[in-house]
């Protein structure tokens, strides 16, 4: 610490420069976290320097480095060793520029932590890297403005192409990007409010024959708890689970029916509340794969093994 009386000589702060080349001399006196930064950002290797090492021409190495043709293998070889010696990596920021394209896919879907959505990503994963390009995903939370911000960040980013699964209903936001050539499909849910293609399950008649199945074996009482009712799935579902009924004549009663949000508490309570009461229902149809999870513990609990139950019809 400096007082009033301490006395200190001030560096001379001007840089040197060499008379005979008007170049400023650096001083060695940097530090080590700046002459870091310099080589890890300032130095990459270039294909300049790859054609050097291996005593080829520039066009050769772009040619090793593309996978195109007309290299002989011992070239090739040279060429490989000089990439690895001096740790060069592809520019593809100006590959995009000189060929417009980022050989990149973007995938938006609900949650990445949802089972069913695990394998789907997987897979569209496989045939992304089976044509050389990369995936981009992120998670839009059943949040429509969430799924829009993902969306057209990801347009962006120049993606080639987008993968949706949508959480809103309105997807005009969109359109620019169709129109400048961005390929999209919807997936599971359809798009709202503009026309695209879509790739969808046959929620309606799986349920229907679901239901049709439980009626086959003796069920009358036939619960049906679902997702929200807005979300196109929960709606074909809910579709399906009423034809069936219908079909078999029976009326299914309010009390029978529950959609809402997939939270264990809320699937719970609708489920003890379906299996008490002086006539409880005898099955329950479960709307996906969350909703199924909290309705085995809550029937587990209820009817634990070894204890028969009767059906009341």
């Amino acid at each position: 610490m400096l007082d009033a009386t301490s006395s200190y000589k001030i560096m001379d702060q001007r840089i040197p420069v060499d008379d005979r080349t008007g170049r400023r001399i650096v001083p060695e006196t940097h530090s080590r976290a700046d002459r870091l930064a310099t080589t890890r950002y300032g130095n990459r290797p270039t294909m300049k320097d790859v054609a050097a090492r291996a005593g080829v021409g520039l066009k050769t190495v772009s040619r090793v480095v593309n996978g195109e043709a007309g290299v002989t293998p011992e070239t090739e070889h040279r060429v490989r060793e000089a990439i690895e010696a001096l740790g060069f990596r592809r520019n593809d920021s100006a590959r995009v520029l000189r060929k417009g394209r980022t050989a990149s896919i973007g995938l938006v879907l609900e949650d990445l932590a949802d089972p069913f959505y695990g394998p789907l990503s997987r897979a569209v994963e496989e045939v992304a890297r089976a044509n050389g390009a990369l995936l981009i995903n992120g998670s839009s939370a059943e949040d429509p403005e969430r799924e829009q911000e993902l969306v057209l960040a990801l347009c962006a980013r120049r993606v080639d192409g987008l993968v949706v699964i949508p959480a809103g209903d309105d997807h005009r936001y969109l359109e620019p990007e169709l129109k400048a050539g961005v390929a999209t499909v919807f997936v599971d849910r359809p798009a709202g409010r503009i026309d695209a293609d879509v790739v969808l399950s046959d929620n309606f008649g799986g349920a229907r024959d679901a239901v049709a199945h439980l009626i086959a074996h003796g069920h009358r009482r036939i619960g049906f708890i679902g997702d929200m009712p807005r979300i196109h799935t929960a709606a074909e579902r809910l579709r399906g689970y009423r034809a069936a009924m219908e079909d078999a004549g029976i009326e299914p009663a309010d009390a029978w029916t529950s959609l809402g949000v997939t939270d264990p508490q809320r699937v719970r309570r609708a489920a003890e509340e379906m299996l008490s009461g002086p006539s409880p229902v005898t099955a329950i149809f479960t709307g996906n794969n969350r909703v199924t999870v909290t309705v085995i513990r809550v029937l587990a609990r209820a009817h634990p093994p070894g204890r028969p139950r009767r059906l009341r019809r």
